[in-house]
């Protein structure tokens, strides 16, 4: 990113006419490399020599708020999209989302989300994860699988990470029944079970009153690889 940063300026010294695509490429280096400042200074620099913005740029420097946690400047490239007719995608709210999330601000995340649903952008896996995330950080487990269960229907792929936050939701609404029942579906549809999948599978035992046979299905699972067959079996299970 230093060079490319380094032949702009150069660039621009020797007064050479600099397009979208130059300063795309280079605010995209920065945010590669986790430069979001520098990424950002760029873009501003962009606005202010009246160079065209394309969604690249816009991508780019809002993946950098994202990065370096900048939900209100996220924000604002969002408004400067408006302004420049340039139409939001779900990559740009994709960004947006993350950003205000890691900040800790779920609500704006949320409203997000939803506007999304309301201006019919495509809501992809990752858009999906975070908001189930977000209600799980929230303690609303219902609204959290209502969500899953609309990204079931959606047909979007779901993954670790939806499922885990969707199993989090319940393990901490109470719900170690709902929890587990999402592990065993995970196992069944042969998603990948990591470390946060098996941490709160073996917490929803503990609150759960059937702790101890559920708990020796688990270690069955893990000791045998059955995850198939132990899926279906807590499935049939009342």
């Amino acid at each position: 990113w230093e060079k490319a940063v380094q032949l702009l300026r150069v660039a621009t010294w020797h007064k050479v006419e600099l397009d979208t695509i130059t300063f795309s490429a280079v605010i995209s280096a920065c945010e590669n490399s986790s430069e979001w400042e520098q990424a950002l200074q760029l873009f501003h620099s962009m606005l202010q020599w009246e160079v065209e913005s394309d969604i690249v740029a816009f991508h780019s420097a809002i993946s950098a708020c994202e990065k370096g946690g900048e939900w209100e400047q996220a924000l604002l490239l969002c408004n400067h999209m408006a302004w420049n007719k340039v139409e939001m995608d779900t990559i740009a709210f994709n960004a947006m989302i993350s950003a205000c999330e890691k900040r800790g601000e779920w609500q704006i995340a949320l409203q997000l989300s939803r506007f999304m649903t309301k201006t019919k952008v495509k809501l992809d896996a990752f858009t999906f994860s975070a908001a189930i995330s977000v209600y799980d950080k929230c303690g609303e487990w219902e609204k959290a699988m209502e969500l899953f269960a609309e990204m079931e229907q959606s047909k979007v792929q779901l993954s670790t990470i939806s499922f885990n936050a969707a199993m989090s939701a319940c393990e901490k609404g109470g719900k170690w029944d709902k929890a587990l029942q999402l592990f065993a579906k995970m196992a069944w549809m042969k998603v990948g079970l990591d470390t946060i999948t098996w941490h709160t599978a073996i917490s929803a035992c503990e609150k759960g009153t059937k702790w101890e046979r559920v708990l020796r299905t688990l270690c069955s699972m893990a000791r045998k690889n059955l995850m198939n067959l132990a899926a279906a079996s807590l499935l049939d299970r009342p």
